[in-house]
Parts: structure tokens; C-alpha cells; sequence
């Protein structure tokens, strides 16, 4: 497949936020804070000892909760509660994604819009591994900054890719020692639903381009058909008010394209799951409730089982 590099792959609100302080820079520190709560449960899920350390050090969430007695209704709290948990879900689940790609003889992996993400730091990968973080100059300046001051050394060749996803990010990351002609492991988490349709089908595009046999996609998705109807559903509700970031202002309304479809049409097996699947398999997370923002949530996962 092929595509033209669209104009915009964010939605106008957040173009002016280069770092992690607004717009879906901000959601990073919230996604931080979840992993943070769901480092210090009894019954973790995934473990990351950086992530409270992100939230702390930025002014805009310096007084959020990192754990969950520190929240007054604990986990009937919808925001620290039950969408936290979802993160820690998420989180777990993606973490078991990339290494057994790696197990099966994959040795890059890029995360593309990598956020916060410290999996450099905390999964255990074979010495020969590259991971590859993909995301603007401001967020990945402030994620070293932080990791620097705690000393903290990746457990893989980490290799840091400063740059704009609306940009030539696939100039930047073969610069970066990228190899087209070996298997990847891609990760796009939390990503394609702030992107409008043009956008996404172009990266999921690009990545079908730049990936050998063998290499694998995860990446998450939203199909509800108007997101809107979820306005006053408790997550989106809570963290409005609590927190003051409207994910409904930031995700794309737009008619979401069929990736997974695209992918099986080259080349690609894909399953597509719902976060509850995972929820009943670990015994932890959430389950469905009425008016629910989750219920559209969809996991998607990819291996490219022929050229």
C-alpha cells in the first residue's frame, strides 16, 4: 500500500503543545499516573518505577494521585479508579505483545508517538534489541530530563527519535539506524484516535511499507459511531472536572477507516479484541457498565505472515 503524507495528523487544538503540558501532551502525564496507582496495587499488573517521577515532575499534575489511598473513594473513583485500571490493563498487555515478538527472532522495535513510555528501561529485552521512540523534541526532552536525574539506564539500545508523526518521521527513523528489511515489533498505544482518518490510514500505510515478514503491529481504536453520545458517561465526566482534560475535544470525530482490514488485505493476520476480553483472562480490570467510554475501546494485533 502506498499513501500521500497528509497535512494534519493532530486535530487544530493541540498543534501549539510541544511538550506534556496540554493538550494530548497532557493525556502522557495522566497515562503516567495510571501506570504509577497500578505500580503500587497489591495486585499489579505491570510494574513502573519511573512513571510516578514523570507526574511529579511536571507543575501541571504535580498534586495528582500516584496511588490509590491517596484517592478519597479509591478505586470508585471513575478516573482514578476504574480508567487507571484500564491504563494498568493496557499497559500489561502491550508489554506481553512486544516481548513475545521479540521471543520469536524480532530484534527492532519502534513505538510510534511514544509518550512517556519507559519499556526501555523496565521489560526484559535480549542485548542485541533496539527500541525505537518516536515522538516531538519537547516530550522526549522532558522524559531524559527526568529518567537523567534518576540515573536511570535502559536495559536496550534506546534509540530516540525527536520527531512530529505529521512529519518525515520515516526519514528520521531510518537515519536513526532503522532497518526496513528486518522483522519490526511497531506499537501505536493511545495514538490513531487523536489522528483524523487520513492520518491513520497513512501511518498504518507507511508501517505495512516498512515492515519485512515477520514484524507485528499492535495499536488501539475507537469504533464507536458518535463518540459524543459518551459526553456524560462517568470517565469522560470525571476527568473533566477532576483533572480538566476533555478527551472528547481532543480525540477526531471523524468516521474512523478500517486499518485492521487494510493490514489483512496485504499481507497481515489481525484479531481485534475488546479490553474486557483481557480484563477476564487477568482478573483484573474493567468490565462493562452502562454508558460506558470503554465500550468502543478496541485492541488491535497484527503479524505479517507473507509479503
Amino acid at each position: 500500500m502506498t499513501g500521500t503524507a497528509p497535512q494534519h495528523t493532530e486535530p487544530e487544538n493541540t498543534r501549539e503543545t510541544e511538550g506534556v503540558d496540554g493538550g494530548v501532551g497532557l493525556t502522557a502525564l495522566l497515562v503516567a499516573a495510571a501506570r504509577a496507582i497500578e505500580t503500587h496495587r497489591d495486585d499489579s499488573l505491570a510494574q513502573d518505577v519511573y512513571a510516578e517521577h514523570f507526574v511529579r515532575a511536571a507543575p501541571a499534575c504535580a498534586d495528582w494521585p500516584v496511588r490509590i489511598h491517596q484517592v478519597p473513594d479509591g478505586d470508585g473513583n471513575p478516573l482514578w479508579g476504574r480508567f487507571a485500571r484500564y491504563f494498568g490493563l493496557r499497559t500489561r498487555v502491550l508489554d506481553d505483545f512486544l516481548l513475545d515478538a521479540v521471543r520469536t527472532g524480532v530484534r527492532q522495535v519502534v513505538l510510534l508517538g511514544a509518550g512517556l513510555d519507559t519499556r526501555a528501561h523496565r521489560l526484559d529485552w535480549p542485548s542485541d534489541c533496539a527500541v525505537y521512540e518516536i515522538d516531538r523534541d519537547g516530550v522526549l526532552a522532558f522524559k531524559h530530563r527526568v529518567l537523567a536525574e534518576l540515573s536511570a539506564t535502559p536495559r536496550v539500545k534506546r534509540v530516540p527519535v525527536p520527531v512530529d508523526l505529521r512529519g518525515d518521521w520515516v526519514t528520521a527513523l531510518t537515519g536513526a539506524g532503522f532497518d526496513p528489511a528486518a522483522p519490526t515489533a511497531w506499537l501505536a498505544e493511545g495514538l490513531l484516535f487523536y489522528l483524523p482518518a487520513p492520518a491513520e490510514t497513512y501511518l498504518v500505510d507507511t508501517v505495512d511499507r516498512l515492515s519485512a515478514r515477520g514484524s507485528a503491529l499492535a495499536f488501539e481504536a475507537k469504533l464507536e459511531k458518535d463518540l459524543l453520545v459518551y459526553r456524560d458517561s462517568a470517565i469522560y465526566t470525571a476527568t473533566r472536572q477532576q483533572i480538566g482534560i476533555d478527551l472528547l475535544q481532543l480525540f477526531d470525530k471523524g468516521q474512523r477507516p478500517d486499518s485492521a482490514g487494510r493490514l489483512a488485505a496485504t499481507g497481515w493476520s489481525t484479531a481485534t479484541h475488546t479490553p474486557f476480553d483481557f480484563t477476564r483472562r487477568h482478573g483484573r480490570g474493567p468490565l462493562p457498565e452502562p454508558n460506558d467510554a470503554l465500550e468502543g475501546n478496541r485492541w488491535v494485533f497484527a503479524h505479517r505472515t507473507r509479503e
